[in-house]
């Protein structure tokens, strides 16, 4: 496994992280404790959740599995989501995040969050008011950085110079969706944080498992895969296109269409790490051997020809 500074923080997180929106959903008590500690003994440090995933039972069960071994984790879970009736019980208030942080770290059986980031953009709340609350966590010790995610460019860069002229804890961090189908956020945000030094988290590297190569033009979705249930609108003739551009030219580099995926992103080096979910012992090894393909510079131009 390969590591990185998150941003221009101290933290180090394994360029592979572990997406958890399936425990809870997908995955008992005991296949998550499975899935957990193989990703730990391949070397993935970063496991992301929210409070919010199975209504927090995701974090119940990553706090169950890293019992007597928290320290091998980063633990970076989200608030804002909706998590019971009442005007004061989703957003990015002080009242919210001050009461959601202390279930957070109850169900996930600690006393500390790395990385404690805001899940979605509150237009009730005041960007300052929600960094005092998150600053005055660091300060207290019950979280160690925090991030966003979701936030377009224009909020990051209040965010950042709010912190920034008030002295105030800042986001090392931002995780929006991003991979090889779906590049909206090159215009502002990756130049962003680029500039400003801070780290990108991207989720649905694999365009929901459309660039695993499970999928093939003409044929029904595999059983039991995610896009069997719906193709959320991937299984268009342009997608299929590119997807047998990109096939192709993983293949002539003896390679996967899902180890480019991941070699795309990670040729940035303002990603931090690529957050991949798993559901066996299996995919998280598959995740973790893309670690390694460097793209050479012949090489992403010719991608960029495919993917422009």
């Amino acid at each position: 496994m390969e590591y990185r500074q998150l941003g221009r923080s101290g933290l180090q997180v394994s360029v592979i992280g572990l997406g958890t929106n399936n425990f809870g959903r997908r995955l008992d008590k005991r296949d998550t404790e499975t899935v957990i500690n193989h990703a730990l003994d391949v070397g993935i440090n970063m496991i992301d959740t929210s409070n919010s995933y199975s209504a927090g039972v995701s974090e119940q069960f990553i706090g169950h599995a890293l019992k007597g071994q928290r320290q091998r984790a980063i633990i970076a879970t989200k608030v804002s989501s909706r998590m019971a009736d009442g005007p004061n019980n989703a957003g990015n208030s002080r009242q919210h995040i001050t009461a959601e942080v202390e279930n957070s770290l109850k169900r996930l059986c600690t006393d500390y969050i790395d990385l404690y980031q805001i899940h979605w953009t509150d237009p009730n709340t005041p960007i300052e008011e929600t960094l005092r609350a998150l600053d005055d966590l660091v300060h207290q010790g019950k979280v160690r950085y925090i991030g966003c995610s979701n936030f377009m460019a224009w909020q990051l860069c209040e965010s950042v110079w709010t912190s920034r002229t008030q002295g105030l804890s800042s986001f090392i961090s931002v995780q929006p969706k991003y991979n090889i189908l779906d590049r909206a956020i090159e215009a502002e945000l990756v130049p962003f944080c680029t500039e400003y030094g801070v780290g990108i988290l991207p989720y649905y590297p694999l365009a929901n498992g459309f660039l695993t190569g499970k999928y093939h033009r003409g044929e029904d979705a595999p059983k039991g895969t995610r896009l069997a249930e719906g193709d959320r609108g991937m299984f268009t003739a342009e997608n299929f296109a590119l997807l047998e551009a990109l096939q192709a030219f993983a293949s002539e580099r003896d390679h996967t269409v899902l180890e480019l995926a991941f070699a795309w992103l990670l040729a940035n080096p303002a990603i931090g790490s690529v957050i991949a979910g798993a559901s066996t012992a299996e995919q998280v090894e598959g995740n973790a051997r893309t670690v390694g393909w460097q793209l050479t510079v012949e090489e992403m131009q010719r991608l960029q020809a495919i993917i422009d």
